[in-house]
């Protein structure tokens, strides 16, 4: 595995190399390399959610590619290299895991999951030991996907005691904040019916939190759902010989509940 590992190193090493490399490769930096690095990560997931265990392999080797090219800028910079990466995470890891690899003992995941944040923060503060005292919510990406940096958002502050003890007021919560939705369109002002549903939005995530439910999954699940749904309503219509917009919407509509039945097992 190591000599796989230093073979992949060398090759981009050697398509990096201003003399007999590739001129695509060479002008690669930091910032142009984003989009790739995003895309590849999505496509790992979707492997995953396809369940091709031999399409996983590969995305995760295009992945890996990823970071062994953002190494090799790195290397080249005199910044860091693949070696410190790989070392920083191994020692990361047996930092935040000390129930396996000293003698700490969590009885329940509530207190794991508590200890893993106490590590993050610990390093946060670590790494800004000479700065103004750092925010708890600090070290949450601002480029996440809404969903997923509101959850983590969230989450962090739940860890400092700013939660609801139990669902049932989230519930009351999501009903008021659908109120002020309604309110705000009343109004006619845009900018404030944006602000409302932001807010409707945001204690939905967090309502999904307190059920233990993955609010980006959910959403991608029912996307999905949605899709199948709509596909089966457009095959209807074809089969008419009619266009959508040549449809009533009562009769869409019940296209889709046939689709709600026929698709429920599929």
């Amino acid at each position: 595995m190591l000599k796989n590992t230093q073979q992949l190193l060398d090759i981009m090493s050697r398509l990096r190399n201003p003399e007999g490399g590739c001129a695509w490769d060479i002008k690669q930096d930091f910032t142009t390399l984003i989009p790739y690095l995003i895309e590849e990560a999505y496509e790992v997931v979707d492997a995953i959610e396809r369940n091709d265990l031999d399409d996983l392999r590969k995305e995760l080797g295009d992945l890996l590619l990823q970071v062994v090219f953002h190494s090799q800028i790195a290397n080249e910079l005199g910044l860091f290299s693949f070696e410190e990466v790989s070392a920083g995470i191994a020692e990361k890891l047996i930092r935040r895991h000390p129930h396996v690899f000293s003698d700490a003992v969590f009885n329940t995941d509530a207190e794991r999951h508590q200890a893993w944040e106490q590590a993050k923060a610990d390093e946060r503060q670590e790494k800004n030991k000479t700065a103004k005292p750092d925010s708890v919510l600090s070290g949450v990406a601002g480029n996440l996907p809404a969903l997923i940096e509101c959850e983590k958002i969230q989450d962090r502050a739940a860890q400092h005691g700013f939660d609801w003890p139990e669902v049932s007021p989230v519930f009351d919560k999501v009903l008021e904040e659908l109120q002020e939705v309604k309110e705000a369109l009343e109004s006619g002002d845009q900018a404030h019916i944006q602000e409302e549903i932001g807010d409707l939005l945001l204690v939905t995530v967090n309502l999904a939190r307190h059920l233990k439910v993955n609010p980006e999954i959910a959403l991608k699940e029912s996307t999905k759902k949605f899709s199948k749904r709509f596909h089966y309503i457009e095959q209807q219509v074809a089969a008419s010989g009619r266009h959508l917009r040549d449809c009533e919407l009562m009769e869409l509509d019940a296209f889709w509940h046939e689709a709600k039945v026929f698709l429920k097992n599929k």
